[in-house]
């Protein structure tokens, strides 16, 4: 006798039970909390960063710089869904990278996501979009203050499609060879922040430095807004952490404190670090620690216990610090090589960091509760491998770590190399002379704080339609 199905839809509240427009393989509560992470993400990016470059930087860049981050994300977004999503986690066509497709229609949008998770390919492409847009604003913190803006147009673009989809297929597609060795990177540690490091670090030395003048003295314009970018930037982290399980579970809870913790403690040991050796607590110095405390948190943030969160945080604010403040005076290469935001130090040392200590501490049982595999054990750090009589697999571990960090450093040389050298064979990567002395008048005919003073130059703006704006465009209408 055949038995028919029950139907549990009748115990259930009205607003869960299944429809066309909620299938039954959708969970609300994942799907609600990824799309709020990404948009916690794009805050970073959108003001947070924007504001941070626009105030740390001298009053004649501000523009600049924030129109460089504001640009990226935007390019960003239509090259991703045009086709990086789909090169970075489509279908398999090499160990490195995935086929171009695009991903723009509802029968690939509205389907359930890869891996199984529990919401739609819409919420992960739009999650993993914002992780792709932060990667080429971070890298623009390197050529901050002299890189043209058409060149900037065209590189980001250039670097999403041949640099960044092939580290994320790599390392985060289930069809990439380093994610199938088992490196474990849980939000971005290798993709996002040794990659911005490393490419940052190369198109700066191929880009050239700022003025001289512009090197030596560099005061931000204003403190008090780069805080309030940094303060986006760091409580952003709750969903750039937070959201990486895929899921609302009680490992986005550990990774979203651990996350807070390690920064906490990096910012202080940054802050007693300059109060040792320079006498003076430095808010810049202490945004730099915070920085460097959540960059080197990422790859491990739900894979460590509480205590190892701590110990990376004061790595994570000692380390660069020394690499930042000693080694940089030291080392040849770093001398040469204007990195604007110090991206260097912040996202490669740091990232680099991260990386490796992940290897250490990643515990076995946080491996489980994030990657949810039968074969957990095949993820474990050498601190545990030790422990638990393992140390052969501890051992593979680290050694996975160190490829990967091998692999991301060749790869983004390399292909930032290429992608600058083929840009100025058709537009110069530096702004003129004119522009370099003059700064956003000269290159964008704006002003950060044009208004504070007579507003002379914006009555000059194209833009302002108030003072003679119109019969400019007018102008403009009739040579077209």
């Amino acid at each position: 006798m055949a038995t028919s199905t029950p139907d549990y839809s009748s115990y259930l509240p009205s607003n869960l039970v299944p429809d066309d427009a909620n299938p039954p393989w959708m969970n609300k509560g994942d799907n609600a909390w990824q799309l709020t992470a990404a948009t916690m993400v794009g805050l970073q990016s959108i003001p947070g960063l924007v504001i941070l470059y626009g105030s740390i930087v001298k009053k004649k860049w501000a523009v600049n710089s924030a129109f460089m981050a504001l640009y990226a994300f935007a390019a960003v977004l239509v090259c991703w869904v045009g086709w990086g999503y789909q090169m970075s986690f489509g279908n398999k066509f090499a160990p490195f990278l995935n086929k171009i497709d695009d991903a723009l229609d509802r029968h690939v949008l509205l389907k359930q996501s890869f891996g199984g998770y529990k919401f739609p390919t819409a919420t992960m492409l739009y999650f993993q979009f914002v992780f792709a847009a932060i990667t080429l604003i971070l890298i623009a913190g390197a050529l901050l203050g002299r890189m043209s803006f058409y060149a900037w147009m065209a590189f980001v673009p250039l670097w999403l499609t041949f640099s960044y989809t092939i580290g994320a297929a790599s390392i985060w597609s289930p069809n990439g060879w380093l994610n199938k060795k088992g490196i474990i990177d849980y939000s971005g540690g290798y993709v996002i922040h040794l990659s911005s490091g490393v490419a940052g670090f190369t198109a700066a030395y191929w880009v050239g430095p700022r003025e001289t003048k512009d090197r030596e003295r560099f005061p931000p314009n204003n403190i008090l807004l780069m805080l309030a970018g940094a303060g986006l930037l760091w409580m952003g982290w709750t969903g750039f952490n937070g959201g990486d399980p895929y899921m609302a579970s009680i490992d986005a809870s550990l990774a979203v404190l651990n996350t807070h913790v390690c920064a906490a403690t990096s910012l202080l040991t940054w802050l007693l670090l300059d109060i040792i050796f320079f006498e003076k607590p430095s808010v810049i110095g202490a945004t730099q620690g915070m920085i460097t405390g959540l960059v080197c948190i990422t790859p491990a943030a739900g894979v460590v216990q509480g205590w190892a969160a701590i110990i990376m945080g004061i790595l994570s604010g000692s380390i660069p610090w020394f690499t930042m403040m000693v080694l940089h005076k030291k080392v040849w290469l770093l001398r040469q090589v204007d990195d604007t935001m110090a991206v260097f130090h912040t996202h490669a040392v740091a990232g680099t960091l991260g990386g490796l200590l992940t290897g250490f501490f990643a515990n076995p049982r946080l491996c489980y509760l994030f990657y949810l595999s039968q074969n957990y054990e095949h993820y474990i750090g050498l601190a545990y491998g030790i422990h638990n009589g393992r140390a052969g697999a501890g051992f593979k571990q680290m050694g996975i770590q160190i490829l990967g960090v091998v692999y991301i450093l060749v790869l983004n040389v390399v292909v930032t190399s290429i992608i600058c050298n083929l840009i100025k064979l058709v537009i110069p990567l530096r702004m003129s002379d004119e522009q370099l002395r003059l700064g956003d008048e000269a290159v964008h005919g704006e002003e950060a704080y044009a208004l504070w003073g007579d507003g002379e130059k914006f009555e000059r703006s194209v833009h302002n339609s108030v003072y003679g704006g119109d019969q400019e465009l007018g102008a403009v209408q009739h040579k077209v």
